[in-house]
């Protein structure tokens, strides 16, 4: 019945509506419906808020900020592994995964899963960001829709970028900056035509946004900048880079230790253990740290240090100096201890949070060592666009979102020069964003090289032939007889009694052995057998063709470990390759 509807619908559209009008239409409800889960989950994390501010109102004692973040990702785990079963992806990678190896087609769970987890995990106190949640969340909106119309691999790509872009520019309200970040972080091939869909998304989900939820990051109206201050943003620069280094090297090692299944409950209460005191001695690690930010911008520079136990120190300008400094360097553990033990969210605020803790922390030294005097609201802000384009990789995104969500439209220059500089810094270091590192190690990362990621989005269990005879290493020349007159292969693989490969025999070269009869009991088939380069069935087509360039071979088996699965032949790849390269020439 349901099937029946769907293309009832779908010949409704393509009869009336062609297809690049129908892709703008389906830009503006993916922009619409991304915007509505933008405000659905900064609404609950605002409400979720509420609990310990209500609770810091009567209580003196400051253990709430021990207990909220670990009872936040306790719920996330119940609810995760329950309700979900399981079935959830976190952070951008799985996106770019999708995009490369599955059609850009993503579950239906993840346009709901992400704004429930992440909201319990930041709303409580959990100490990572919403924005990779809420893109993760309008990436799978996008994708379902085009499904869901029956468009093809191209326009789900782009309706994909779609949701990610009205996502981020929802819950920024930032238009420009969520475009920008769907080009530079999610579509590696641009086209201009692509570019108004996602213009036209990304204003819906702000309309949406700023219909129905009235609130805003920071509000700030910047100094402009002078001069003298260019020397000290060059080196905020060099410092943000080396600082966006550590955040992705730190993230990816503790993510890298909590996927190791081995005393899987152990890890995870340590992590929480450690991450609640880490809030309860530093509390801007508290959330977001989006408020914190706010107290920096409007110059109470002593109000982070608000419910720690070093509130007695409020006046040491050194102390809060070196205060700073832990936030900085401990941000990004407890993010990764967030998200490692069982929670859900990003590590895009983080970089915004710690961005501004090291804008502040230069400039602060600045000023009070007596160096120079500069505006610190400048640095903050600036700072935030450093790390977020050294992290991400993305430095107009950080660029453009920083101006946007600021009001630091004259701070261009030194966004620019501390953007770039950062980048510039971590790519040194650093080839890979954190989002696509762990990628690109298992060779699924699309990239600039068009050859490549045409080859990416080829399936290898699709390219599979099976119409090969096999035979038993102990079988006799006999049954290489009876085999070539059932084939049309003249290649035979031979596998042992366990099913395990052991190698191949070319016909051509056992030719002058056919006609002798005499000789069908004496030769056995392993002594025909010859070894060849093979390929694991988990490898990806960029592997598979190196292979086939070092071995100079036609065919080669396909392997499950050691067990036969079948061949993959050059032209096969040839024929898909050409198909697929023609579906991808356009996005229309």
């Amino acid at each position: 019945m349901t099937k029946n509807f769907l293309l009832k619908i779908h010949f409704w559209r393509t009869k009336y509506i062609n297809d690049q009008a129908f892709l703008i239409i389906a830009s503006i409800i993916v922009g619409i419906v991304a915007g509505l889960a933008a405000v659905l989950l900064k609404t609950s994390v605002h409400l979720l808020h509420r609990i310990p501010e209500l609770y810091q109102k009567y209580f003196d004692f400051n253990l709430w900020l021990i207990f909220f973040p670990i009872f936040g990702i306790i719920l996330t785990i119940i609810i995760i592994k329950y309700l979900l079963r399981g079935k959830i992806e976190k952070g951008l990678g799985a996106i770019l995964y999708a995009i490369s190896r599955k059609s850009s087609k993503i579950h239906i769970s993840n346009t709901y899963s992400h704004l429930i987890t992440s909201g319990i995990t930041v709303g409580l106190g959990g100490s990572a960001g919403l924005e990779a949640p809420i893109a993760v969340t309008g990436s799978a909106i996008g994708s379902n829709i085009s499904s869901f119309f029956n468009l093809g691999h191209k326009e789900r790509t782009l309706l994909l970028a779609c949701g990610a872009a009205a996502g981020i520019a929802a819950v920024f309200n930032s238009p420009i900056a969520g475009v920008i970040f769907a080009l530079e972080v999610l579509l590696v091939e641009f086209s201009i035509p692509a570019f108004i869909p996602l213009l036209i998304s990304a204003a819906s989900g702000t309309i949406i946004s700023k219909l129905l939820y009235k609130g805003s990051i920071f509000y700030l109206i910047s100094n402009d900048w002078v001069m003298n201050a260019i020397p000290f943003y060059i080196v905020l620069g060099i410092v943000c880079g080396l600082i966006s280094v550590y955040m992705k090297r730190t993230t990816l090692s503790i993510e890298t230790f909590f996927h190791n299944k081995n005393l899987k409950l152990l890890k995870t209460i340590s992590g929480l253990i450690i991450l609640g005191l880490l809030i309860f001695l530093l509390p801007p690690l508290f959330g977001e740290g989006y408020s914190s930010i706010e107290s920096l911008l409007k110059g109470n520079f002593s109000e982070i240090l608000n419910f720690s136990i070093f509130e007695s120190f409020k006046n040491n300008a050194w102390f809060i100096l070196a205060f700073v400094v832990a936030i900085i360097f401990l941000k990004v553990i407890a993010t990764a201890l967030t998200i490692g033990s069982g929670g859900n969210g990003g590590i895009f605020a983080p970089s915004l949070f710690t961005g501004a803790f090291t804008g502040f922390g230069l400039s602060y030294f600045v000023n009070t060592t007596g160096i120079s005097h500069l505006y610190i609201t400048n640095f903050i802000v600036v700072g935030m666009a450093g790390v977020l384009s050294g992290v991400v990789h993305a430095p107009m995104t950080a660029i453009f979102l920083i101006a946007e969500i600021t009001g630091g439209y004259s701070l261009f220059v030194p966004l620019m020069i501390v953007s770039a500089l950062s980048f510039f810094i971590t790519r040194i270091f650093e080839p890979h964003s954190i989002y696509t590192k762990r990628l690109a190690m298992q060779g699924q990362l699309l990239s600039d090289d068009k050859d490549n990621n045409v080859l990416l989005t080829l399936n290898l269990t699709d390219l599979i032939e099976k119409d090969f005879v096999v035979l038993k290493s102990n079988d006799h020349l006999q049954e290489l007889i009876d085999a070539f007159s059932k084939s049309k292969r003249t290649i035979f693989p031979v596998v042992n009694e366990n099913m395990d490969f052991e190698g191949v025999i070319y016909l051509d070269k056992v030719k002058n052995l056919l006609f002798k009869t005499e000789l069908y009991n004496k030769f056995v088939i392993s002594e025909l057998t010859e070894k060849i380069s093979t390929i694991d069935i988990s490898e990806n087509m960029g592997t598979v063709m190196s292979k086939f360039e070092k071995s100079n071979l036609w065919n080669i088996p396909i392997l499950e470990g050691n067990q036969y699965i079948g061949f993959i032949s050059r032209s096969n790849i040839l024929t898909y390759y050409r198909r697929t390269l023609k579906k991808s020439s356009s996005f229309f």
